[in-house]
């Protein structure tokens, strides 16, 4: 069943892009925007990311945590992180846990890959709820970011 808002959000523990472990709940407290993207390196989710990217001084002065996680691995990660110079933590979901406790993964992707991420996007709030939430079934479409940024203004 796909997370609704108002929903308590799945806490986790998964790997950063620096090798350190990060959990939801270390957030409490803060506006959290979690951006789940199949794979690094890859046009649309670059586009994603960098969005955030671009965006992150507004995001920093409303005290809200950005997250990107995909399936790939916290060296993948890395490197992705460094090349397009994204402040904020990337973390692998590499044991795809945490994109299926958030309904955001295919079992199926392209290529025959198994296991990936699908493109969503959630707002928790300070209290760890659900705020928002979106979860595309087309890895080619973008999040709505006008949605998100209306969410966290509220």
């Amino acid at each position: 069943m796909a997370l609704q808002v108002g929903d308590t959000a799945p806490d986790f523990k998964l790997y950063s892009s620096e090798l350190t472990e990060v959990s939801l709940s270390a957030f409490k407290g803060k506006k959290v925007i979690i951006h789940f993207f199949p794979m690094a390196f890859t046009g649309t989710c670059t586009e994603q990311l960098c969005t955030m990217r671009d965006n992150f001084s507004y995001y920093e002065g409303i005290n809200a945590q950005v997250i990107g996680i995909s399936v790939d691995s916290p060296f993948s990660l890395g490197k992705f992180k460094e090349v397009q110079n994204y402040q904020f933590p990337l973390l692998s979901d590499f044991n795809k846990e945490v994109s299926a406790a958030y309904g955001a993964f295919y079992d199926e992707f392209v290529f025959g890959l198994k296991g990936v991420s699908k493109r969503a996007a959630f707002v928790v709030d300070e209290e760890g709820k659900i705020a928002y939430a979106e979860v595309l079934e087309n890895a080619k479409d973008l999040p709505d970011f006008k949605a998100i940024n209306d969410v966290l203004k509220a």
